[in-house]
């Protein structure tokens, strides 16, 4: 029912990445610096963490009082010392400046990738739900990026490690990542045109009225919650065409397919249709189905090879929790990828 068929064949067929031979992020990470200085007669009554900013500017001030938390920096060999004790002058003050995590992005670190199809231009990766793609706040290693930067070491010479797109942290699924820059700027431009075809099946609450519909609602950020998404005036222009595939009960097993890639686009514009995600918390689903995430799953992707302009579709199953709801909604009339 599920049947993961790549329209061409792959160079290299069946490439798991087990990059067990890949530096990893902790000891490609070089040595703190360590530096020290003497409290001089002018900072005489300062408070400490000021005392560390003159002696690391370059560092925001919160990130000093973290390594004074953590017990990096030490005033006379004394160290977690409040950031507002006042220091004397003639005391050392000494501090190990650890990265922060933002800076330590970007590195290579090994992981195995599901990898549906590759060849020297691109990857076709299927990505399991709780993988980050690309760092941010929050999740500044561990992801996708990282992967790939431990896996081919001309990654990171490219934009963003070749990747194109992205997918949610808990959406599952199928992407495509360049390996050139002929590729990437070639896929970026496709995307951009809207000649690269997504779709995705989620679970829905709700039923909806009519079997196909289109929504078309311009996306922003929410101004009242932050990590969210909203339909806003002066939004980016968005549309999600939807066809409901089955249902049962108060659920809906449905088919989405994108024509513009905003940030939780399937998400926010189901959501502003009474229609929230099965456990999309974030807007407004609930947990059901045995699903704890939020019921999406990028499951078809079709776009030009970058190089040889050869069509190419990948149909990918999801994962066992997505597919055990899907059975439940759809039951009988479980055709939920027609050809």
């Amino acid at each position: 029912m599920w049947a993961a068929t790549p329209a061409a064949s792959p160079l290299d067929a069946g490439a798991d990445a087990t990059l067990l031979d890949e530096t990893d992020g902790d000891s490609a990470a070089a040595t703190p610096e360590r530096r020290e200085s003497t409290i001089s007669a002018a900072q005489h009554g300062h408070r400490l963490d000021k005392a560390l900013v003159a002696l690391a500017p370059e560092f925001s001030r919160n990130h000093l009082q973290g390594l004074l938390e953590q017990g990096h920096a030490l005033l006379d060999g004394q160290a977690r010392l409040n950031a507002s004790h006042r220091v004397r002058a003639g005391q050392r003050l000494l501090i190990v400046l650890v990265p922060t995590e933002e800076s330590l992005a970007f590195r290579p670190q090994a992981m195995v990738l599901d990898v549906l199809f590759e060849d020297e231009q691109m990857l076709v990766v299927n990505k399991p739900v709780g993988l980050v793609v690309h760092p941010a706040p929050g999740n500044w290693s561990g992801t996708l990026l990282n992967g790939l930067l431990a896996r081919q070491s001309t990654a990171a010479a490219l934009p963003r490690a070749g990747i194109v797109h992205r997918l949610d942290k808990d959406t599952s699924g199928v992407m495509v990542v360049g390996k050139t820059l002929q590729a990437v700027t070639a896929l970026s431009r496709d995307i951009a045109a809207r000649t690269v075809h997504r779709r995705y099946v989620a679970i829905a609450h709700g039923v909806p009225a009519q079997q196909h519909f289109s929504i078309e609602a311009p996306i922003g950020r929410d101004l009242q919650v932050r990590v969210r998404m909203a339909v806003v005036a002066g939004g980016r222009p968005s549309r999600t065409d939807v066809t409901v595939l089955a249902h049962e009960g108060n659920f809906s097993a449905l088919s989405c397919q994108l024509f513009t890639g905003r940030t939780h686009q399937i998400r926010v514009h189901l959501a502003r249709e009474g229609l929230p995600l099965v456990a999309d918390s974030l807007y407004g689903g609930k947990a059901a189905l045995g699903l704890q995430r939020q019921a999406l799953h990028a499951v078809e992707l079709r776009f030009l090879h970058p190089l040889t302009q050869q069509p190419l579709a990948f149909h990918c199953e999801p994962p066992a929790d997505f597919a055990a709801a899907w059975a439940l909604v759809a039951g009988g009339a479980s055709k939920p990828m027609p050809r």
